[in-house]
């Protein structure tokens, strides 16, 4: 019996979902099975894994944003549509939500009817990497805990750059890498210990919240974010922690 080699795809080929490493071609198909399991609870488990807080963070993202008539945003991952929704109601003009998984874009313009969040509002399903708009075509372009997930993150951040018009501004709130050494424990001990079994009790899918928290430990850090943020292409960039790092908002626009 002939015996069987194990194919090792070359660096290029290759990446991270979580702590595993997987095929890059097969990452966005393993996200999405992520969000499908968990897109009916998706905004459930927000409030029961941050205590609500993540409200706080969104608020202060929009704040940055400073909606105003006549601006165009592009909330990209931006799944049931909250922040859209907030982008609107605060006084920007048109919000297009985009997102790769088409049943977390389905929950959030079901819930938008529902609740008569329909005015301003667009819906779109696809990739980060290879945005369904023009060049130049958005005043804003938002993603919210969104970036960590796309497959190649350098891609994701020249295609923001395309789709902003000159003068355009690039908002990321992610989770980040705790600035504070004692809360970093303590985060870690929630993370890995309560995460998963919240997604087990409440979202039925303890994997998708592993995932969740390994895919934190591997976004770039803070600096190391704003400097690709650089290469591609923007200017004026630096960030801003929240909670002490636990989230940043990062910043950059299209000069």
């Amino acid at each position: 019996m002939e015996s069987l080699e194990k194919v090792v795809l070359p660096p290029e080929k290759r990446t991270h979902f979580g702590f595993q490493e997987v095929a890059s071609a097969n990452k966005a198909s393993m996200v999405r099975d992520v969000f499908d399991s968990v897109a009916g609870r998706y905004d459930l488990m927000n409030d029961l894994m941050s205590g609500g807080v993540h409200r706080l963070w969104k608020a202060s993202l929009i704040d940055q944003l400073r909606p105003r008539p006549g601006l165009h945003l592009l909330d990209v991952a931006g799944g049931t549509g909250d922040i859209s929704a907030r982008f609107v109601s605060a006084g920007g003009d048109r919000a297009t939500v985009c997102d790769i998984n088409a049943k977390m874009v389905r929950v959030g313009r079901d819930r938008a009817i529902d609740t008569n969040q329909v005015v301003g509002i667009d819906w779109l399903v696809g990739d980060a990497e290879a945005l369904p708009m023009p060049d130049r075509s958005v005043d804003a372009y938002t993603i919210a805990f969104g970036l960590r997930n796309v497959t190649d993150i350098d891609a994701a951040l020249r295609e923001a750059r395309r789709v902003l018009r000159p003068g355009g501004v690039f908002l990321c709130l992610e989770f980040s890498h705790v600035t504070d050494p004692v809360l970093s424990e303590l985060y870690d001990r929630f993370s890995f210990g309560i995460l998963p079994l919240l997604g087990r009790f409440v979202a039925r899918d303890p994997d998708a919240y592993q995932y969740l928290a390994e895919s934190i430990r591997r976004f770039p850090p803070q600096e190391e974010l704003v400097a690709r943020m650089a290469e591609a292409g923007f200017e004026q960039t630096g960030y801003r922690n929240l909670s002490c790092g636990i989230v940043a908002i990062h910043q950059g626009w299209r000069i």
